[in-house]
């Protein structure tokens, strides 16, 4: 297993040890992080250190990163649609409502059980692979490491900002034009299932362009530059331009005025947020040569883009 290493940023300066590789490996459960450090799998300047002791700007963390089995997650055979496969990644295309982790309140039928229906290897993979997450009901294009090695990889790729996530979203209002959205998100200090932009909560830059305008909504493309949890949807938000159907971040369904019943319905009927991940790029883990692939738009998604093109048909 190839070794995880980084340098104690100045930020982080001071803290326990256990606290820093939390904040710098956030794929990895905390849990998993301390099992490490307390099985002498994690050495500060070449030492081991414990959990509690503090690490200073510049020291260099090592980590030899051993996975458990992860049997105790159930296979099932749950279809995949995907995209592409090879040795080291998978890509698919993800459809609104499928969970991607196995937790609370969803204990199967998860992305994660699917994988290890397709693939029994990926047990001993964290994660069965996965290093990145989609929100049950945004759909869309993932990328699957294969192996551990790819994993450490992909991992590495997606911290340094080297993969590239596009997205798609129906917003309600009408955008002037693109723009970029810099704002720092946290965990809600009262609600906290929800994210919200806090002045102390990490940094997140969500970029936008127009695609098309509507009379009531606007149809956009975003790119992501961090990924922070909720990201597009509270940033939208923050703006004042909240995704299409968004139950926690859209507030109550907003419902124009003057336009077509049959718009009206979609708009009350649609039944999650309008988001989807639309392309990725990546250099692939062996070859390092740059890939890239899209996933459609979703019936439901143009359904609702159809009947807002009719709105305007009906306006004129």
């Amino acid at each position: 297993m190839e070794k995880l290493t980084t340098i104690v940023p100045e930020n982080l300066s001071g803290r326990r040890l256990d606290q820093v590789l939390a904040n710098l490996y956030p794929q990895h459960s905390r849990s998993r992080l301390q099992a490490w450090i307390s099985a002498g799998l994690v050495k500060v300047n070449n030492r081991i250190r414990r959990q509690k002791d503090p690490v200073l700007t510049g020291e260099c963390i090592e980590i030899i990163p051993v996975f458990s089995s992860q049997e105790q997650y159930l296979a099932e055979a749950i279809p995949l649609h995907i995209l592409y496969e090879d040795e080291a990644i998978l890509i698919i295309n993800k459809p609104a409502g499928l969970v991607v982790h196995p937790g609370a309140g969803n204990p199967a039928h998860t992305l994660q059980n699917a994988l290890l229906y397709h693939n029994a290897s990926l047990a001993q993979v964290p994660r069965a692979g996965i290093f990145q997450r989609l929100d049950k009901d945004t759909s869309g294009i993932m990328v699957i490491a294969k192996t551990p090695t790819t994993h450490t990889y992909l991992v590495d790729q997606l911290q340094r900002r080297c993969i590239q996530r596009e997205y798609q979203a129906i917003v309600t209002g009408v955008m002037t034009a693109g723009g970029t959205v810099a704002a720092p998100i946290g965990r809600h200090p009262t609600l906290r299932k929800r994210m919200t932009v806090l002045e102390n909560g990490k940094p997140a830059v969500t970029h936008y362009r127009v695609l098309k305008k509507y009379p009531q909504h606007t149809h956009i493309s975003v790119r992501l530059e961090t990924g922070r949890t909720h990201q597009i949807r509270v940033h939208m938000a923050y703006i004042h331009y909240p995704v299409v159907g968004d139950p926690v971040y859209g507030g109550r369904k907003r419902v124009p005025k003057n336009i077509t019943p049959e718009l009206r319905q979609a708009i009350l009927a649609f039944p999650r947020q309008a988001l989807h991940a639309s392309a990725l790029t990546l250099a692939h883990p062996i070859s390092k040569k740059e890939m890239s692939w899209s996933a459609p738009l979703p019936a439901d998604f143009q359904s609702l883009l159809t009947i807002l093109a009719d709105n305007v048909s009906a306006r004129e």
